[in-house]
């Protein structure tokens, strides 16, 4: 009866035991998983980070080009405005009396051509030399001649005074967001003075200052992607403009803004430039290295078992050039194989694994 109690407690004890090794050896039947990806021949790129500033194709800062008094103020800051649409007046009211006289002039002048014309024609019909004399025909051409340059002198005349007073008006010379205003109403401005600033935010340019070793990669082959807070835009080189700044070593590169960045004037943006290297390597994923504490670096290669694993063997690489999400391979792979990307931390040599897409199938 005092033995019973120590055989249940060996019992127990003897179905834990048995219990952990099934599940050992469950444990050791499972392969572990990870992810793979194929080691890739591509075109190597390089890359560099830049900062730049967002312009506007159209900026202008418009100025008034006769003297006058402001009589009107059409707009205000961050208003948008058409082409054409008048932003500033100024008192035009003595330019209409003298586009008035002018046009009175030249009505004037059309008559005594007229006239002059009129006794041209008399004098050609009587018959020249019989009934009048040679030299009043003569002086009468002649004023027709001065008749004729006096209408144009005053057409003139009147065309300049037009002009003049359609510059009592300043207009928006594109679409755009007026940014600032410099005047009031009733000021007295004169000719060169700033009445206001124009921006059209429809033609947006990234401006970057890339060194000038980047130059010739460019011209061949290159990619840009726009980083302005959380977003990320992909987008074309606009022009670059091949004089470098001997100060800096650095060449203007000018980037087009996708409409869909929320981008204005002003706005500092980040980039990062892709250059061709004219040449081709092997890539891996970023996430394939493991990097240790004495400088090695190495991937791990999955060879294919006849189970539907992989069997893995880790192997040190030299490492060139990274660009987006990829690192070049310049020694320690031969291009064919699958390496390790996700679940490479705890493996070791000669471990089997079975891959997740695989599964997944």
């Amino acid at each position: 009866m005092t033995a019973h109690p120590l055989v249940r407690y060996l019992a127990l004890v003897l179905l834990l035991l048995c219990s952990l090794m099934l599940s050992s050896a469950s444990f050791a039947q499972s392969a572990p998983r990870v992810e793979l990806a194929p080691v890739n021949r591509e075109p190597i790129y390089t890359e560099t980070n830049l900062v730049g500033t967002v312009n506007s194709l159209e900026d202008a800062l418009l100025s008034a080009s006769v003297a006058g008094l402001i009589i009107q103020v059409a707009v205000n800051p961050g208003d948008h405005v058409a082409k054409g649409d008048t932003l500033i007046a100024l008192d035009d009211e003595l330019a209409r009396f003298d586009v008035a006289a002018a046009a009175a002039a030249e009505q004037e002048a059309q008559a005594t051509l007229a006239e002059a014309e009129r006794l041209l024609r008399e004098a050609e019909s009587v018959g020249v030399g019989r009934n009048i004399a040679a030299t009043e025909a003569s002086a009468r051409r002649s004023a027709v001649n001065v008749a004729r340059a006096a209408r144009s002198r005053l057409t003139a005349e009147q065309a300049r005074l037009n002009a003049l007073l359609a510059r009592h008006a300043i207009n928006a010379p594109f679409d755009g967001v007026v940014s600032a205003r410099s005047v009031n109403l009733g000021e007295w401005v004169t000719p060169g003075d700033s009445v206001a600033r124009l921006v059209n935010l429809d033609e947006l340019r990234a401006d970057f200052q890339v060194p000038e070793a980047f130059y010739a990669a460019v011209q061949d082959e290159a990619f840009i992607t726009l980083r302005a807070g959380q977003q990320t835009h992909e987008t074309t080189i606009a022009t670059m403009v091949p004089i470098s700044d001997p100060s800096a070593r650095t060449f203007l590169l000018r980037a087009h803004v996708p409409e869909a960045a929320s981008l204005y004037p002003g706005n500092a943006v980040d980039a990062v430039l892709r250059a061709s290297t004219g040449s081709d390597g092997l890539t891996v994923p970023r996430d394939a290295l493991s990097r240790y504490p004495d400088g090695r670096i190495t991937v791990w290669v999955a060879t294919p078992n006849e189970n539907n694993t992989y069997q893995v063997t880790e192997q040190r690489v030299q490492l060139g050039i990274n660009f987006a999400d990829r690192v070049e391979i310049v020694e320690g792979l031969a291009g064919d194989e699958q390496v390790v990307i996700r679940g490479n931390e705890s493996l070791v040599e000669g471990v089997s694994v079975e891959d997740i897409a695989a599964g997944s199938e």
